[in-house]
């Protein structure tokens, strides 16, 4: 097997790509997009309770970044198409695997998000001073 000649690893770029990943969105556009080539309006109507601002700030950053290609008609009205590129797929591998994490330990981070939100309004609360009268 031939090895690829490779740059070293640049840590701030990784972490950069890494940040820029971290978007609320860019999971859920990405695995919506792993069978077919969706339309924007069909995209936006699969996920349902995303904004157009953002659907459109997703796609362009994952464009931007060489996950997504992005397709534009010339037709009456306008049609454009988004699909996963070969980086795309690549990526779609790690998110899926995200996505079965997800699927086996929702609970478990329901129940944590409890405990933690438990913990928190308790701290809030102000302690009760308690005033003795000597009776």
């Amino acid at each position: 097997m031939r090895q690829q000649n490779r740059s070293p690893v640049n840590q701030a770029v990784i972490e950069e790509l890494l940040t820029t990943r971290n978007s609320k969105w860019t999971l859920t556009v990405v695995l919506h997009l792993r069978h077919d080539t969706l339309r924007f309006s069909e995209l936006q109507r699969e996920i349902g309770t995303i904004s157009q601002k953002a659907l459109t700030s997703s796609l362009r950053a994952l464009e931007r970044d060489g996950f997504v290609s992005r397709t534009s008609y010339a037709t009456i009205p306008p049609r454009v198409d988004y699909a996963l590129t070969e980086l795309g797929a690549e990526a779609l591998k790690a998110f899926e695997a995200f996505e079965a994490f997800a699927a086996r330990h929702w609970h478990r981070v329901l129940e944590a998000r409890q405990l933690f939100d438990a913990r928190d309004a308790d701290q809030l609360e102000p302690p009760v001073l308690r005033i003795s009268t000597g009776r």
